[in-house]
This record gives C-alpha cells, sequence and structure tokens, in this order.
C-alpha cells in the first residue's frame, strides 16, 4: 500500500500482518475491518484482561538487513563458538536436605562424581557431567548406570563441614530429556524460527562449568579476590575485577560473548575495623567507645544480612547477621542455662569473660545478633571478622561510585586489550568440559560489518530565522542560533538555601546578570530582575516559602533554588513546585553560581525553557522518516525498582508521549506498582490518558503509535510483549470501539556486555577512541531470526561506550529496517537537555527522568510506609504514595522532568 493509497482510503491504520489466531475477537480484527465487535466495553481499564493461555502475538522476523550510512569494520567481544550435532542428555538432580546456596551444591556433585568414578565411567572412558548449581546435569553421553529408562539414581555424600562436623547429603538423579542439537543449529542457520531455550541454556552451563568451580559467581559473571591491585572505596568495600561469559544465539553460529567486569564487594577484615571505617572513626578508645543510635543505625543497615565467622574459638563458625543490639555488651543480657538446669540473665560481656576467659575490649560497643533473631544468639563486634567473597548488593554513595568509575573505566583500545587477555587466559580449548561436549571456541573477536548513520539536520531558530545546524561526532552547539520556540519570562525568584558567608550577595547579582545576558542571546527573553530574592535557612521552610510566593505573586513562572550540595530540600522543593503548586523549579548547586560560565549558563536555559513549555530544537521537517506523513504519537516507559534487599517500597512504573508533531514537547504519567514487577500493570489507563492527552494537544487521533520500551531483561521480553502490546490495543479500543492505529513496539536495553571497537584506528572517535556516534550494527553478532539491532547513538566520553540494544516484538507499520533505524537515531539528538544525541532515543530517556523524579515526590510517603510495615495488603499501603507521584494539573502539560 503506497502512501498514497493510504491518504486516500478511509481506513487510517496499515492492515496487521497475517498472524497466529488472536483469540479477543476485538483486538485481532486488522484495522480495516471495521465491523463493531459485540463484546462490552472492559470496566477496569487500567488492568487489561489477561491473554487466555493459546493467545500469542509472536515477534516479527527480520525485515531484511539496513543499506544506509557509511559501512565501517568494527570487532566485537563476542567469539564464535562451533557445536558438534548430537545430542546433550539432561538429568534432573535434587539434594536433601535442600536449601543450600549453590556454591555449597556444586561441591556437593563434585564430591559425589569423584566418590562414585564407576557411575560415570563407559567402555570408552569417564563421563564429565556439567552441573549448573541448582537442578540440571548434563552428559554427552547417556549414564550407562541408569539408561534412558525412568530409573532414579540415589548416592549419598558427605561434605566436611566448616565447624568440624560432617554433613551428610543424598543426591537422587532422574533422567529428564535428550536435547537435540541439530534443532539449535537448525534455528541459527535461519531454517527454523525459535532458537531452542533448553539447547542454548545446556550450552551455558557447559561453558560455566570450569569457571564457576574456580571464581566467585555472580550473576552471568566470574570474580576473584584482588592479587596485585587495590582499589578500596571507603566504607568496607572494595572494587573487585572480574569477567562476564553468556552464550548467544547470532547468525549461522553461537557466540560467547565476553567481558570484563568489576564490582563492589565487602573487604574481609574484622567487624571492629570494618565499623571504624563506616563510621569514620579515626581512634577506637577501648572501654570508652560507644555509638550514638545515628551511628548505630547505620551500622546496623550495612551490617544486616552480611556473614561473619568467630574467632574466639578453635572451630571458625560462619553466621548470618540479623540485626545489631540497642544495649552494649555489657548491658546485653540473655538466658544462661547453668548445669543444674537452673536459667539466669547474664551479661554478653561477663559470658565471653566466664567461658573463653576474654576480657572484652570494648564492652561500650553493641553486639552482633546473628542466626534467627528469635534465638538470642549474640556475638561482641570485636569477636567477629568479616567472610571474604561478599557482594555488595546495597546502593553505593556517590562518592563510592565515582571512585569505582574512575577505578573501572578503560579507553576502547584498553578494554580490547584486556578481553584479548581474559580469551588466552580463560584458555576454552583446553577446558576438559567443553572439549568433552565436542565445543570449539574461537580464540579471536569477531569482525562485524558496522554502518555509520547520517545525523539529522537540526532546525532552530524562530519562524522568521531559521538556523540549520548538522551534528558532527556526535555534537552539536549553538553559537549564533536562538531556541526554536523561546519563552519569555516575567515573574521569576530566587530563593538560595546555601548561608550567606558562601553564597554572597554579589555572587546572586552577578548570576542573575549573566543568566539574563545568555538567556537574551538564546532567545528566551528574562524581561525583568527576579521578583523575589532571599536567603532561606532551613529545608522546614520550604513550604511557607511556596506558599508566599504563590500568594504574593500569583503569575510565578519560575522558581530558582540554589542548594549546598545534596540535601533534602531538593526532594522538597520539587514535591511543591511538581505536585503541590504546579510551578517550575530550576535547582542549582552554589558552585556553579559563585563561578558561572557561559556553558553551564546555557546548558540552564536548555532545561528552563523545556520546563516552561519552550521548544530548544526539532528534527527538520523535510528529512524525516516517511512514518511522520501521518499523526504519529511516540511513547517511552520504563519500570524502576527499588534498591536491592528493600522488601517495602514499590516499583514505579513511569510512560511519556509526544504532544506534538516534532517531536519535541512530552507529557508524563507515573504509576505505583507492585515491587520488582517488570510488566507494567496499569499500561493500558496510562496510554488512554496519553492518548486524550495527544488529541487534546494536537486536535488529532494518532494514526500510529510507536513505543520503545526500557527495563526489560531478556528473560522478560515475551511476558512484556503479551501483556503491554494487548494492554496497548486495549486503551484504544476504550477511547473507540474501531480505533486501530498501527503499533510499533521496539524493547531498548542498556545492560548488556556487548562492546564495539574499530578494526581501523583511524576510524577511532573521541579521546578514549571509541566507535563514532551512529554505528549501527545488524548482521553477525544480532539475533539468527528476530528483528534487533545494536546501534551507538553517543559520542563517548570516559570510557568504552556501551551500545544499546534494540529488538523490535511488534510492527503493524511495516518498517524496514532502515526505516527504524533511522528514526531511533534521530530521535537520540531530540533531547532537550544537552545539544548532544544521546545513548537511547528521547522518550525511552525521558521516561526514566519520570521515574526517578517520582521517587524524590514519595520520599517521605515511602518512610511512612516503612513504619506502617504491619499492614500485610500492598493495595491499601500504597494509596498515599499513589497519590503522591502524581502531579499538579499546570505540570502535567509541561516538562517538569528536563
Amino acid at each position: 500500500m503506497t502512501m498514497s493509497e493510504l491518504q486516500s482510503s478511509a481506513p487510517v491504520t496499515m492492515p496487521l500482518p497475517p498472524t497466529t489466531t488472536l483469540i479477543p475477537p476485538d483486538l485481532s480484527t486488522p484495522p480495516d475491518s471495521r465491523e463493531c465487535s459485540q463484546s462490552p466495553p472492559s470496566v477496569l481499564s487500567d488492568s487489561p484482561p489477561p491473554a487466555p493461555p493459546d493467545h500469542k502475538f509472536v515477534a516479527p522476523r527480520r525485515p531484511a538487513l539496513g543499506q544506509e550510512g557509511r559501512t565501517i569494520a568494527l570487532r566485537a567481544n563476542h567469539l564464535e563458538v562451533s557445536v558438534r550435532p548430537g545430542y546433550i542428555y539432561q538429568y534432573r538432580v535434587s539434594i536433601m536436605p535442600g536449601g543450600c546456596p549453590r556454591r555449597v551444591n556444586r561441591e556437593i556433585v563434585r564430591t559425589m562424581v569423584d566418590a562414585y568414578a564407576q557411575v560415570w565411567r563407559t567402555s570408552a572412558g569417564p563421563i564429565l557431567p556439567v552441573y549448573d548449581g541448582r537442578d540440571n546435569l548434563y552428559t554427552v553421553e547417556p549414564v550407562p548406570s541408569m539408561g534412558e529408562a525412568q530409573e532414579k539414581l540415589k548416592l549419598e555424600v558427605t561434605l566436611a563441614g566448616p565447624d568440624g562436623r560432617d554433613r551428610p547429603f543424598s543426591v537422587e538423579i532422574k533422567f529428564e530429556m535428550k536435547i537435540s542439537l541439530y534443532e539449535l543449529l537448525a534455528s541459527i542457520e535461519g531454517r527454523a524460527r525459535d532458537v531452542p531455550e533448553d539447547a542454548a541454556f545446556a550450552l551455558d552451563v557447559v561453558l560455566r562449568h570450569l569457571p564457576s568451580m574456580l571464581y566467585t559467581p555472580v550473576g552471568r559473571s566470574f570474580f576473584s579476590p584482588p592479587t596485585n591491585y587495590y582499589h578500596p572505596l571507603g566504607g568496607g568495600r572494595e572494587v573487585w575485577f572480574g569477567f562476564h561469559q553468556s552464550v548467544r544465539p547470532s547468525h549461522w553460529k553461537m557466540t560467547l560473548n565476553i567481558d570484563v567486569s568489576a564490582t563492589a564487594f565487602y573487604k574481609a577484615q574484622p567487624v571492629i575495623d570494618f565499623t571504624a571505617e563506616l563510621l569514620d572513626i579515626r581512634h577506637l578508645d577501648g572501654d570508652r567507645v560507644q555509638l550514638n543510635d545515628t551511628q548505630r543505625s547505620r551500622l546496623a543497615k550495612e551490617l544486616k544480612g552480611l556473614k561473619v565467622e568467630i574467632t574466639h574459638s578453635q572451630i571458625a563458625r560462619k553466621y548470618r547477621v540479623c540485626n545489631l543490639t540497642r544495649r552494649s555488651a555489657q548491658m546485653q543480657c540473655f538466658p544462661l542455662q547453668l548445669e543444674n538446669g537452673q536459667t539466669v540473665e547474664c551479661t554478653v560481656a561477663k559470658f565471653f569473660l566466664d567461658k573463653y576467659g576474654i576480657k572484652l575490649r570494648y564492652p561500650g560497643l553493641p553486639c552482633l545478633q546473628v542466626g534467627q533473631e528469635h534465638k538470642h544468639t549474640y556475638l561482641p563486634m570485636e569477636v567477629c571478622k568479616i567472610v571474604p567473597g561478599q557482594r555488595c548488593l546495597k546502593k553505593l554513595t556517590d562518592m563510592q561510585t565515582s571512585t569505582m568509575i574512575k577505578a573501572t573505566a578503560r579507553s576502547a583500545p584498553d578494554r580490547e586489550r584486556e578481553i584479548r587477555n581474559l580469551i588466552s587466559k580463560a584458555d576454552f580449548n583446553n577446558d576438559p568440559y567443553i572439549k568433552q561436549f565436542g565445543l570449539d571456541v574461537s580464540q579471536k573477536m569477531m569482525d562485524t560489518p558496522g554502518r555509520i548513520l547520517k545525523p539529522p539536520t537540526l532546525q532552530y531558530g524562530g519562524r522568521n530565522d531559521r538556523r540549520f545546524t548538522l551534528p558532527s561526532q556526535g555534537v552539536w552547539d549553538m553559537r549564533d542560533k536562538q531556541f526554536y520556540q523561546g519563552t519569555t519570562i516575567k515573574d521569576w525568584a530566587i530563593a538560595c538555601f546555601t548561608p550567606q558567608q558562601s553564597v554572597k550577595p554579589q555572587d546572586l547579582k552577578n548570576f542573575v546578570d549573566r543568566l539574563i545576558q545568555i538567556s537574551d542571546t538564546l532567545g528566551m527573553r528574562i524581561v525583568r530582575e527576579p521578583s523575589f530574592c532571599k536567603y532561606i535557612h532551613d529545608a522546614s521552610n520550604v513550604q511557607p516559602m511556596f506558599n508566599y510566593l504563590r500568594k504574593e505573586f500569583p503569575e510565578l513562572q519560575l522558581i530558582i533554588v540554589v542548594l549546598p550540595g545534596k540535601t533534602p530540600v531538593y526532594a522538597e522543593v520539587k514535591r511543591m513546585g511538581d505536585s503541590v503548586l504546579g510551578v517550575a523549579t530550576q535547582c542549582i548547586k552554589s558552585k556553579n553560581v559563585i563561578r558561572t560560565t557561559a556553558q553551564m549558563l546555557s546548558n540552564l536555559c536548555l532545561k528552563i525553557n523545556a520546563k516552561l513549555g519552550g521548544i530548544n530544537t526539532i528534527l527538520v521537517p523535510e528529512n524525516r522518516p516517511s512514518l511522520f506523513k501521518e499523526p504519529v504519537v511516540f511513547l517511552g516507559a520504563t519500570v524502576t525498582h527499588p534498591p536491592a534487599g528493600d522488601n517495602k517500597k514499590p516499583s514505579i512504573a513511569a510512560l511519556v508521549s509526544s504532544v506534538d508533531a516534532h517531536p519535541s514537547a512530552y507529557s508524563a504519567v507515573v504509576r505505583i506498582q507492585q515491587a520488582r514487577k517488570d510488566v507494567i500493570s496499569a499500561l493500558s489507563g496510562m496510554v488512554k490518558e496519553s492518548l486524550v492527552n495527544f488529541y487534546q494537544q494536537t486536535g488529532f487521533k494518532p494514526h500510529r503509535i510507536v513505543m520503545y520500551r526500557d527495563g526489560v531483561s531478556e528473560g522478560q521480553f515475551n511476558a512484556v510483549l503479551q501483556f503491554e502490546l494487548l494492554a496497548i490495543r486495549q486503551a484504544c479500543m476504550d477511547l473507540e470501539q474501531d480505533y486501530r492505529p498501527g503499533i510499533t513496539f521496539i524493547v531498548v536495553q542498556k545492560r548488556h556486555h556487548t562492546r564495539l571497537f574499530c578494526s581501523d584506528h583511524r576510524d577511532q572517535s573521541g579521546r578514549a577512541g571509541n566507535v563514532p556516534a551512529g554505528t549501527t550494527v545488524d548482521a553477525n553478532i544480532t539475533h539468527p531470526t528476530e528483528n534487533d539491532f545494536y546501534l551507538c547513538s553517543h559520542q563517548g566520553i570516559q570510557g568504552t561506550s556501551r551500545p544499546s540494544y534494540y529488538r523490535c516484538l511488534w510492527d503493524d507499520n511495516g518498517l524496514s529496517a532502515d526505516e527504524i533505524q533511522n528514526l531511533t537515531y534521530q530521535l537520540c539528538h531530540t533531547y532537550a537537555r544537552c545539544t548532544r544525541s544521546v545513548s537511547i532515543p528521547a522518550p525511552a530517556y525521558y521516561a526514566h527522568l519520570v521515574a526517578i523524579r517520582a521517587r524524590y515526590h514519595i520520599i517521605d510517603k515511602e518512610h511512612d510506609v516503612e513504619s506502617t510495615a504491619f499492614e500485610t495488603n500492598d493495595e491499601s499501603r500504597f494509596v498515599g504514595i499513589e497519590k503522591a507521584v502524581q502531579v499538579h494539573e499546570a505540570s502535567k502539560n509541561v516538562m517538569y522532568f528536563a
């Protein structure tokens, strides 16, 4: 169907490609057939009906490879794995007593294989089984003593416990299935549609079996304790370096993705030293040392869940810390049972003196409560040390994050060198397990052709003074250019929360003068000096100040807030500005007020103009993809989860949607949902709100919807597609029974380990020698059949650039590979907060900003939730929070999150 036919024919959308039968009749009819179905409208629009089990949306195949752009020779950190055709035998393992960590399970299975050598022997020699640490064991031939019958094999194993006691286990092994590698080969050669998950998983287990026994596995990475380096992070944490590896199906071959990785671990040290480091106590004065409440709760938060080892007895037992006592070791009592059967109250300090002859050096410090809470086992801090090899799951502080980046950032050529060293050190082809399964891992990184897409031309200047600029290497500047649509600011205020001795009145005056001058050259007029400019002392004054400003200056457009650094004032300012009063706020650090630079001020203006409803720049209409010939709405969505180990806070789902044709302006919708749930539960209602908003702002119903969905892990692609595509369709039909716009649904991922390097050093870009902005790869290292690609849309500044990965899960609009790739790259240039192309499309980036902002809106509400942890019902707990994330009517249609 050509564009002209499309415009002349009555229906507004392209017909759906033929899919497998979609069960709900009202959602499966192609948009062209306009008969209204008889199903009653759904009442609860916020939760689309769950899809029946046999209802499946199937992701589209790759249309054809992209052609546009200048070619570039690249190398990727993927190694080719050749697979010998044949079969793998899978066995189900169950270990009793269960519940052991994977490390212990591996130890049990290894002991079992060694102890029962005759079980694992064939006429040709021993079989080497590989094990995933949970319940799957794989062999390259059937285990002779079992055959393929349903018989079970039961073996007894004894491990020596850390405390000297033997631990008996019984292992039961049962034949599960015979996995064909022929099917896997058929799928990567493109002859079969789906990649058989079980075969790919089995190969992954084969390749991870040996490293899992040699190193500390974390997710898909392996780490070992620092030997010839030491990177302390402070607060008892340090950096460990390791490597990531995972098996991925690609065109015509399996590949092994291998990369260097780093993460934070707790330093193995005495708990006393840990305490001193965490609380920054220089000198611990023996018996005089005590902790105040703040210190105690900070230490408790950090120690909870950590494993410690005792040093006061022959047997080095390990315990998990469950809490910190409120009382000190000399005050904390517990019921001690005497030999005569009598029970007396005894303090921890006295017990250690009587039983072990240890006089505590720090009797004033609290004790660790270990094991199960109800058992009341207390240990003085000084007899415990932190068990080595514990990964830090808690969020790093800003300072630690910055230290971590400094320690781990590597220029692209350096990273490539480190990956090469890893490959030769791993020595895959001498790994007996890999050999036995007939795999061969190439020793050299894969060469893959890439293409550098052309950047879009951007338009600046008002109606009568159009200026164009072509980004170069992902960057452009605004010299001699004015905003496409600059706002005019008449009434504004400044509130300074930094004391007068740090930011002097003269500093504020200079700042105002320079800001007015720079904003004027950018075409955002600030008509007069601020109506209000005062020093304010405390976070508690934020609310009264805002209320005063609203009353005194009803026309107030903007409040600039000067902050000394990280402070709770920020969250309160955003809550009052975005949610309570609906007035734009712009925070700025005092150091930037004292020393202004033109660059910083013009960046500030980019944000202010966007927040006040201005438009900084647009894509030149003539060069936009053909998709723009009809009304199209761009959606960006993400879900952010609470920090690890936090079971009280909810997850936040954010959706932004474009409200103009450029697209430059976006509006946001936020919902609270069950913690750690990847699928957006209320998507249908959120999309409905967004579509109505688009219609109100533009007067058009979108003919097409393009969704960029971030925050989905690979294992969730299918669940997200099934639920969320249905939710978007449901939203359209809730608005009008026969409203069926074409939907394109693309998942964006940044958290992966694929890295691209220039084969020719002359192609390198920037100081860190990265691939140039616009580098696209859709062959060789991508999925054998599905429509995916890597695009590095930004110019790397520090370290090695991480290309973003895109997978198109649904496409009613029949976009070609070039169209999807170009559209994505162009949208990376429309991010209002900087004059650079960013690493993911603007709508996806904005969704992140909205979710982060929503966390600030509910900071105090989340504390309330923590205090009411007794209510089991999530819903009732989250009602208050749900209200808190909703912004003021006046903020709804402006980019308050910019």
